[in-house]
């Protein structure tokens, strides 16, 4: 219920790679130890009556059962906490579980939330279909008309929720944009920040209410957890926390462990991710096999100018349209010998998918057009490998993708 006191240990002032590998816990651990403990627990016991009455009565900071909360999760947010430069974070067993549950947390029945298109189809799908049974409407709006968003909201509208850089094609939102519509309609603003990380932008800093993470990608940066994360203010996420203990998808304290040990090497990792995501998208743009690529690094993208106004650097997923048919975009996946054909992002190993195939595969060819998800387009998550042996293992693949069998 409670939870116990936050860390002394105060590192606000240091750079993002001292916090990622020390905030959230104090200098001196259990036994003496160096790496954040597993309290692999499910309940916590109390001494007497007298210590039952503390923490009921006279809110004494500790924990008492696992829903509620656990040592080594509160590690994982404060130090998550401290890279966004939030007031308060609160974890999940998955990103989807953050979004869900914050969106929940905030609504009633009768209000109206607006979205736009280009958010992570499973996030628009719970807005635009489960929030109905819940009496609240949602509009969805065309990613980046700034006037069509503006027009959206209603009286009773709660909240913007969008995503930067978007999914699959990297569309970057101008934050300040949308602070200033919010702000004229005194609503709230939530921004799915996956793709970014607060090593490349914090939606925080341009007055975003909000802000959320699945921590399975790069936060975790392994491939070998599920979590989620939701930032922001105290009262707000309190919001969110209060929902969550409800609900119950807590993560359990081995997963967190592993998302603290994935912390230690996360601004390492997004450095490496930013150089080789640059180095593969500007080879893929010169490629002849390749259409079109989509990284907002490119001065090729729509939304270079705004990317570069507001991030520090533009993330490890390249999106890009490959020539010819379903036919050569298969061919391609097949030849490939060092990228691995597989969902999800922002783990040190390359991953690529087709939407097509995966995520819009139970969409008629038409649906998915019209939403701009080709045959032919793939995204691809570029991890830590040699930058040099990426580009090779493309190109290998995209040159026999043009050639008859």
């Amino acid at each position: 219920m409670k939870k116990a006191r936050k860390s002394r240990n105060n590192l606000s002032s240091l750079g993002m790679s001292t916090q990622a590998i020390h905030a959230g816990e104090d200098r001196l651990r259990y036994a003496d130890s160096i790496t954040t403990p597993i309290v692999q627990t499910a309940t916590y016991a109390f001494k007497d009556s007298k210590e039952i009455e503390a923490y009921t009565k006279h809110g004494k900071a500790r924990f008492e059962y696992g829903r509620y909360g656990n040592p080594t999760e509160q590690v994982a947010e404060h130090r998550i906490a401290a890279l966004e430069d939030a007031e308060d974070c609160v974890v999940f067993g998955s990103g989807m579980g953050a979004i869900v549950t914050s969106i929940l947390a905030l609504v009633r029945s009768g209000d109206h939330i607006v979205i736009t298109d280009d958010a992570y189809k499973k996030t628009l799908e719970f807005c635009s279909s489960y929030l109905q049974r819940f009496g609240v409407d949602c509009t969805i709006v065309p990613f980046g008309d700034y006037d069509a968003l503006d027009a959206a909201v209603k009286k009773r509208t709660r909240f913007i929720f969008s995503e930067s850089p978007t999914n699959p094609y990297l569309n970057i939102f101008d934050l300040n944009r949308l602070r200033a519509i919010a702000r004229k309609h005194k609503v709230l603003t939530l921004i799915d920040s996956t793709f970014s990380t607060p090593f490349n932008q914090r939606p925080l800093d341009f007055g975003v209410d909000l802000v959320m993470h699945s921590g399975t990608k790069y936060l975790g940066g392994h491939n070998d957890i599920l979590a989620g994360a939701v930032l922001g203010r105290t009262e707000l996420v309190g919001q969110v926390r209060a929902l969550h203990k409800a609900i119950g998808g807590v993560i359990d304290p081995h997963c967190c462990y592993l998302l603290l040990r994935g912390l230690k090497t996360f601004s390492l990792r997004m450095a490496k991710h930013n150089e080789s995501a640059m180095a593969v998208a500007r080879f893929l743009e010169g490629h002849p096999c390749v259409k079109r690529v989509y990284y907002p690094g490119l001065e090729s993208h729509p939304h270079h100018d705004t990317a570069v106004a507001q991030m520090k650097g533009f993330g490890g997923v390249v999106t890009f349209d490959i020539r010819g048919r379903l036919a050569e975009a298969k061919r391609f996946l097949d030849n490939l010998k060092l990228c691995f054909i597989a969902p999800s992002l922002g783990g040190v190993e390359t991953l690529i998918t087709h939407p097509a195939l995966v995520s819009y595969y139970d969409c008629s060819r038409k649906e998915r057009y019209a939403l701009g998800i080709t045959d032919t387009l793939l995204r691809l998550s570029v991890g830590v490998e040699n930058a040099a042996d990426i580009i090779a293992d493309l190109d290998q693949a995209l040159r026999s993708s043009q050639r008859p069998r």
